[in-house]
């Protein structure tokens, strides 16, 4: 069976093609158990064939036999059913029975026709042509030919990073030099202003006057920022995030705008949120693990310290939109009382030995006011290690002053207490010289800089994280997580199925030399903490929705320690991603094994 690309192919016709001899165990069975019973044995069956020791295959399909029987045993047992308030066993028995589901949609007879074709071996997908290594040879006949196959595949992988523009490129820069010049002569400003972080604090671009005779905007960006605007819904980008958006229509800077400009669905969600009385913006439940006003505390070791309650520039898909009010909100720097308490607090818990000052971002506060709060934070006698969380790298490189490299840095004392930075770069359009003389500054003196990859539709065409990767390490910062986007249904348009970060992990990230790849696939589950992707015992795919979008059980880092209650969260339909990749030129069958993901 040739399978469909398109998703007008992905029918109920082609499904029972595919899935004929599982729908005749629904039809001869006397109930849904019973069915479920028998289709399972069957599943067991196809593994157990191919796992004969008489059997030769390529091991890609073993390994793919293997991983669809594990996901269809998951989808077919009654807790899946019981946890995801869904029965796939159920469809297997109603469709067998002629039963109408007007339910069901393209998007899950994609997914389950996917995992049905290869549990049979009947998938088309063959073997990459990545590396074509003869078995035959041996010792240095071999070492030869193996290095020609990874030269020819490492082209590949240099093909493919090419596409992408990022900000050291030389025309990029002198595109936005210019662009800096058109954005100084509207405000009246000089190299100097433009060069003083509190010059662009005091010109924050809250609405869309600034900007439409500065930057290419569309009228549904104009449309929405003002939206949001009349919402309350706060929109801020800094003059040096505004100069790194084209003057022409391009997709260069694609998630350079979908970073600040909110879409019509966040803003009507959010609108529908505040005007909810039952609605909770809280996804990470924040206020379930924190112990006293300004501390999360998820894991024994380390706490979550928030004084500062906003930023320079607002993320749309925040995690604290629950919190943050509006950008640089007089309201956001909590009370001394309260900040002194939260210290107080640490100082009492000496189990505690890492702070992770976020908020916010409080590298938006003075010098002064940052340098009282870190000193008391770093007088804690049990504090070993001080994060800074903070965007002001890519939104405000200008921040990083003398003044405040050698403030972070007084704080450092080998041997006894780390200073590090963890900042947030989404895409590699966003690094910039600036950027780079930043992180140098850190560097030097001795505070080591991290990123975590949010990783968002925009960010996830094949190669495109691999070529952040490269480019952060140039730069002097440490890949450290990529986070899975959150389940929050206000951010969709962000968010990305697990399973293609999964592919991307296993199939693009692996190209990279060891020291380029040092970030961890995780899933932030709300009140645990990170649930790790990599590993497939952390995590149970329990069943697919009508619409192809699969439900997963997420396993809390506890699980071996202490009874603890697991999550349960739906994710993106595969089939919804692709046909959005297919709507900005990517090709599907480039992403062909994500189904295989799980």
């Amino acid at each position: 069976m040739r399978l469909p690309n398109q998703t007008a192919e992905y029918t109920e016709e082609n499904f029972r093609e595919a899935a004929a001899e599982f729908l005749a165990i629904g039809e001869s069975a006397s109930n849904v158990e019973v069915a479920r019973e028998r289709i399972f044995e069957q599943v067991s069956r196809y593994q157990y064939d191919m796992f004969r020791e008489d059997i030769e295959e390529w091991e890609g399909k073993v390994i793919r036999v293997r991983d669809c029987a594990r996901a269809m045993r998951s989808l077919l047992n009654a807790r899946s059913d019981r946890l995801a308030g869904f029965s796939v066993a159920k469809v297997f028995f109603d469709l067998g029975k002629g039963n109408p589901r007007p339910d069901l949609q393209p998007g899950f007879f994609a997914d389950l026709l996917h995992i049905i074709m290869g549990l049979k071996t009947r998938e088309t997908l063959e073997m990459p042509n990545y590396l074509n290594i003869s078995r035959t040879l041996t010792g240095r006949c071999a070492a030869l030919a193996r290095s020609d196959e990874l030269d020819r595949l490492g082209r590949r992988v240099e093909e493919r990073m090419q596409r992408y523009t990022y900000g050291l490129q030389t025309e990029i820069i002198a595109e936005r030099l210019i662009l800096r010049e058109r954005i100084c002569r509207q405000f009246g400003a000089s190299i100097e202003e433009w060069n003083d972080w509190r010059w662009h604090l005091k010109h924050i671009i809250r609405d869309v006057h600034p900007i439409l005779s500065l930057v290419h905007v569309t009228e549904e960006d104009l449309e929405c920022i003002r939206s949001a605007r009349e919402s309350g819904i706060p929109v801020g980008i800094t003059p040096y995030y505004l100069s790194l958006i084209d003057c022409y229509p391009s997709p260069r800077d694609r998630a350079i705008r979908a970073q600040v400009i909110p879409n019509f669905d966040y803003i009507e969600h959010m609108k529908q949120y505040r005007a909810s009385e039952e609605c909770d913006l809280d996804f990470m439940r924040e206020h379930d693990t924190s112990p006293i006003d300004l501390i999360t505390r998820r894991y024994p070791g380390i706490v979550i310290f928030k004084p500062y309650n906003t930023c320079p520039q607002i993320c749309v898909y925040c995690q604290r939109n629950w919190e943050i009010t509006d950008v640089l909100s007089e309201e956001a720097l909590a009370s001394m009382e309260r900040i002194d308490a939260a210290v107080a607090w640490i100082r009492d818990h000496p189990i505690v030995r890492e702070v992770l000052v976020t908020g916010g971002d409080p590298l938006t506060l003075d010098d002064d006011i940052l340098g009282d709060i870190l000193r008391k934070v770093a007088a804690i006698p049990s504090i070993e290690r001080i994060r800074i969380g903070t965007r002001t790298l890519v939104t405000l490189p200008m921040r990083f002053t003398d003044r405040l490299v050698q403030l972070l840095g007084s704080l450092r004392v080998p041997g006894r207490r780390e200073i590090a930075v963890v900042t947030h770069v989404e895409h590699p359009y966003e690094i910039t010289p600036d950027m780079v003389n930043a992180a140098d500054r850190l560097r030097r003196e001795g505070i080591a800089v991290y990123n975590q990859l949010v990783y968002t539709f925009y960010v996830s065409r094949r190669f495109e994280a691999a070529l952040l990767r490269r480019l952060l390490r140039l730069v002097g910062i440490d890949p450290y997580y990529t986070f899975n986007t959150k389940g929050k249904e206000e951010t969709k348009a962000y968010r990305v199925p697990i399973a293609r970060l999964l592919q991307e992990q296993k199939e693009e990230a692996r190209m990279l030399p060891g020291l380029e790849r040092t970030d961890e696939a995780v899933f932030n589950v709300p009140s645990l903490g990170k649930n790790y992707l990599r590993a497939h015992q952390h995590h149970d795919l329990l069943s697919i929705r009508p619409n192809g979008a699969r439900v997963y059980e997420f396993h809390p880092w506890e699980k071996n320690i202490a009874p603890q209650n697991t999550y349960v969260g739906d994710d993106i339909p595969i089939l919804d991603y692709l046909n959005r990749l297919r709507e900005i030129g990517e090709d599907p069958a480039d992403y062909q094994t994500i189904w295989y993901y799980f």
